[in-house]
């Protein structure tokens, strides 16, 4: 078993695919209208059939919910592998990238957060 797809919920669909293929530089997959909202995937530039991410619409107030309270916990709502955190952490930083958390060690692990924009604290990891 293997996962395909994976959501994220987003505040606005056009402004969160601008930021993840713009500044984070991931690959539009699939952009297809679905009623008022549309079906958008995105996958890895390096991995361009790996997982898709799919920019969910939080339309929904229990998504919407979900999503603030995440936020004002400070708890991530996904997680993306780099392979050097703190070139990427100087990257995204010089592109306007908002960090929660600098690169920080935890054990075998060196995690940064962010702010996507969008409604979402994602965190990247360098193992």
């Amino acid at each position: 078993m293997n996962i395909i797809v994976t959501s994220l919920f987003v505040e606005d669909q056009e402004k969160a695919l601008k930021f993840y293929t713009e500044t984070l530089g991931f690959v539009k997959k699939h952009d297809v209208p679905s009623g008022k909202f549309r079906w958008i995937t995105l996958v890895s530039s390096e991995n361009q059939g790996g997982t898709e991410l799919v920019l969910e619409p939080n339309e929904n107030p229990t998504a919407k919910n979900y999503q603030t309270n995440l936020v004002a916990q400070g708890i991530p709502a996904t997680m993306f592998g780099v392979e050097d955190i703190h070139d990427e952490y100087k990257r995204l930083s010089e592109s306007g990238v908002k960090f929660t958390m600098e690169p920080t060690k935890m054990g075998d692990f060196t995690i940064a957060v962010f702010d996507d924009t969008c409604g979402n604290l994602i965190q990247i990891i360098q193992k």
